[in-house]
């Protein structure tokens, strides 16, 4: 895991920043022992990577291809485990950009994002199991599901529409609206 570490940092800094993985195509490596967990802690032969900055690098280099993640490097690509979202939204902000309000998401491993028609936030049935979420795309197809958290942030940023006819709750980011759910009524 270390050399592929080193190829990966040496291909950062020759860059300047991210690596342009979008333009590598090398050859399959295999599988290694790595998860991306569901609530996007990163495991090696099952243990959790404490040291941040090496997850931080190792994000930097992720790619997706159809429904499979990869590491690669301009000389090898391996296929690791992700078991939901590689990256989880921890924080949302609200600015004001040219077409009104804009949300902007930071993720667990320092990426930002904002959502609009270009970049939807979308509600669907997390991979766990465990009933729905909103995700988005961080960049490259690599998406990002908002947490807990972020979500009751939402809530409170969120206004109410009517959508066929149904009352529905969701937020407006760069002139779109994306529903959250429909809006329940109180119980007696």
């Amino acid at each position: 895991m270390l050399a592929f570490a080193s190829k990966a940092a040496d291909a950062a800094d020759r860059s300047g920043g991210r690596p342009p993985v979008e333009k590598w195509n090398p050859p399959f490596c295999g599988d290694i022992p790595m998860r991306i967990a569901a609530d996007g802690v990163w495991f090696y032969e099952g243990t959790p990577i404490g040291r941040a900055p090496l997850v931080r690098l190792f994000s930097t280099i992720l790619k997706r291809e159809g429904e499979e993640h990869f590491l690669v490097t301009p000389v090898e690509k391996v296929r690791i485990e992700v078991e939901d979202a590689p990256f989880q939204a921890i924080r949302v902000d609200a600015e004001t950009g040219e077409n009104g309000q804009r949300l902007v998401f930071q993720t667990n491993l320092g990426d930002r994002a904002a959502i609009g028609p270009d970049r939807p936030l979308a509600m669907r049935e997390t991979a766990t199991g465990l009933g729905t979420a909103p995700y988005f795309d961080v960049r490259d197809g690599l998406e990002a599901r908002v947490s807990r958290s972020v979500l009751f942030d939402l809530v409170a940023l969120g206004e109410e529409r009517e959508i066929d006819g149904a009352a529905t709750m969701g937020v407006v980011s760069d002139g779109g609206f994306f529903a959250l759910g429909p809006v329940e009524e109180p119980v007696e």
